[in-house]
Parts: structure tokens; sequence; C-alpha cells
């Protein structure tokens, strides 16, 4: 009981050397932050129940009333977020740590309100270490639009890196080692014991890097990703052998441009093999094709062709009144192996108007549109979505003597 006393008191011990309100000669060193976020909207098409708030082409139906019939109203508090930053000063320079997490659930939790960590990042000097924004990605690129999920055909992955940062500020140079992972669809030949003893081989860290410059008139950055994606066969067939390994590589450019002061563009454009997951709304990374011609490799994984753009545009029109409106769209080339019902194609369509009332108080609706369309089946489909959103900031700073 003592013991656990002691756990009890001592942030408070800690906190109370720091003040809440900045004076002269100190400087932030903790803060404490975050939004409470209530989603309630109507689907007027239908969408995989697990994604029920949010808008993604690949979750639209793949056949028609694949989940059930249209029209269905949704609330979520998915959207809320908690987050603590910290800022320690060291012998080698200030060390910047963040940790955070939200509520939307996803992988085995999918469709669930849970705990999701977002950022656990530690950065010294020139050096990151943890999870936070590949390199490979743009977040500013994101727009200020209610549905959580965002653009289809924009690249958006927190990945666990290493990284080094030979320049920083507002132009910024950043290379990375990220860790590597990918999937694959197997096509109509899902489910042959031929391939259930094959396994994926990840001997190399994924590669990515950065290069933003800006000025006054905003910026403009370009990303590349270069990735190793192996596999191996474990079975005991004498004849076949599918083992095999391929180059992932993928360029990223991107832009914000303040053609006014309330006006700002945001832009992206991607291309690659091998990168899907990597985007924010996407397949598979390998698919199979054939190769009868070789009786010991009768198939190949190759790195699956992709294109994303994000063009969005938004506007402040006073200081309490905003809007944001664009489109968005990833176009992945499949393999002759696909599946007919494969996704080939989606597009992402959105626009808003937001109210906020007071600095940290923001209320809204948004139109979502959506389509989908599949490899070779002639099925494509689409749905909209109307959401209102409730939105409210929080933090709390504190302060030490910058000479401590």
């Amino acid at each position: 009981m003592k013991s656990s006393r002691i756990y009890f008191v001592f942030p408070f011990l800690v906190f109370a050397k720091l003040g809440f309100a900045q004076e002269a000669g100190e400087t932030k060193a903790f803060e404490l932050y975050g939004h409470i976020m209530t989603d309630v909207g109507y689907n007027l098409g239908q969408t995989h129940p697990d994604w029920f708030d949010v808008s993604r082409p690949t979750k639209l139906p793949s056949y028609e009333n694949e989940f059930g019939t249209d029209g269905n109203v949704y609330f979520s508090v998915r959207q809320t977020r908690f987050g603590a930053k910290a800022w320690f000063p060291t012998s080698m320079g200030e060390l910047k740590t963040q940790f955070e997490f939200e509520l939307f659930g996803t992988g085995v939790d999918a469709g669930q309100t849970t705990f999701r960590l977002r950022h656990a990042y530690a950065e010294l000097g020139k050096f990151g270490v943890g999870q936070t924004w590949s390199p490979f990605m743009d977040i500013d690129v994101f727009p200020n639009t209610l549905e959580y999920w965002g653009p289809s055909g924009m690249v958006f992955f927190r990945n666990i890196q290493i990284r080094y940062m030979p320049i920083q500020g507002d132009s910024r140079l950043t290379i990375a080692l990220e860790r590597p992972g990918a999937s694959a669809d197997q096509g109509v030949y899902v489910g042959r014991p031929e391939l259930a003893n094959v396994n994926s081989k990840f001997s190399l860290p994924d590669l990515s890097a950065e290069y933003r410059y800006a000025g006054g008139f905003g910026y403009v950055e370009v990303a590349g990703m270069l990735r190793s994606i192996a596999w191996e066969d474990q079975g005991n067939d004498p004849v076949v052998d599918l083992s095999d390994n391929v180059l992932g590589w993928g360029v990223n450019i991107s832009s914000n441009i303040n053609f006014t002061k309330s006006l700002i563009g945001r832009f992206q454009y991607v291309v690659g093999e091998g990168i899907e997951n990597y985007m924010n709304d996407a397949t598979n990374d390998i698919g199979i094709e054939n190769n009868f011609s070789d009786p010991k490799q009768p198939v190949l994984g190759v790195a699956l062709p992709m294109t994303g753009i994000v063009a969005f545009l938004d506007q402040k029109w006073s200081d309490k009144w905003t809007s944001s409106i664009g489109y968005s769209s990833f176009d992945i080339n499949n393999t002759e192996t696909a599946n007919p019902s494969t996704f080939k194609k989606g597009q992402y369509i959105v626009g808003n108007l937001l109210y906020n009332p007071t600095p940290n108080a923001m209320m809204g609706v948004e139109l979502q549109y959506t389509t989908r369309e599949n490899e070779s089946d002639g099925w494509d489909t689409d749905m909209m979505k109307i959401q209102f959103s409730f939105k409210y900031n929080f933090s709390q700073a504190f302060y030490r003597n910058a000479q401590m």
C-alpha cells in the first residue's frame, strides 16, 4: 500500500515544479491535449458494417446487397483522441516525446470503439525513433474534413521507424528505415494446397525519404520508397519451388499552395508498385501472374502497380466559418489471375461547411460520395453519405524555467 501511494503522488510532485501559465524565461515542458468528437450520419447506400462511420471505396459492396439494404443511421465517438507531449533538456539538445491514442478500432478490433495507438515517438536532435508518420507520406495534404478515414488516394501510414533528419524546419530532409510488411492477393488460386506453405519473409527494412522546399507560396515535397518483398516456399514438393522476391517502389509528389490568405490547395500524386499498404485505402501489394512455361515456378508473385490522386481546396470564409471540397482516386492494376470481383478503382468526393462558435469548439455538416469499380465482372457501385459532427478540443500546457 505504501509503494502504491508513492506511484500515485509522483506525477503531482513532478508537476509541482511546473507552472500552468507561461512566464518570462520559461519554456513548455509538458502538454496534455486531445478532442472529444461525435459523428452522426446517414448512409444512403451500404458499406461494410465494421466501417459504418467512414467512407472507404474498398469497403463498398462487391456485389448487390452484400451488406444488406441501403439506408442506415449511425452514431460514433470513435474519432475522440488523447495525447501527451514532453520536452526534456539534455546535454545533446532537447528530447521531444509524443504518446497519442484514439478510440477507432482497426484490425482485429475493426468496428469497435476501443483504444488504438497513433504515436509513440521520441526525437533527439537530428534523430527520431518510434511510431509516427512515415516520411513517404505528407500529413499536410489531409484536408479540413469531418470524415475520419480521408482521401482514398492519399499515402497515409504511421509506421515504426528509425529516422535521420539532416535538414529540419519549414524546409526539411528526412531519411528513414521502416518496419516492413506486405499482403498478397492469391486471386483464383486462393485455397490451393501449393500455396499453403508459402510464407512472407522480410530480411530488410523499408527505405523511405522526403525532401520539402517551403516558401511564401506554400511548399513542394517529393518523397520516395524502396522495399524488398520476399516469400519462401516451405513445402516438401521436390519439383515446385515458389520462393521469390520483388522490389517495391514509389514516388510521392505533394504540395500545399497558398492561393490567397484564406484559400489553400492541397495536392498529391503518387505512383508505384507494391506499396499498397502505405496507401490510405487500398488492397494488396502482391498479385499472382501465370508462368506455366516454367514447371518449377508455374506462378509468379508480382508487385501490383498503382496510382493515387488527391486535390482539395480549404476555404476560410471568416473566423468562424470554413469549407473544404475536393476529389481523390485510387487505381490498382491487378494481374490476370485476380478474381473478377477484386477491387480495381475507387473515387472519393467530399464537401462541407464547418462552424466554429468558439476557438475550441466546432460543428459542421458534410456530404460524402464514394464509388467502387471491380476488376472484370462489370460491377460498380456508389454511396452517398451525410454526416454531422461535433468536436471540442482541449489542451493544458505546463512550463518550466528555461535553465532547468
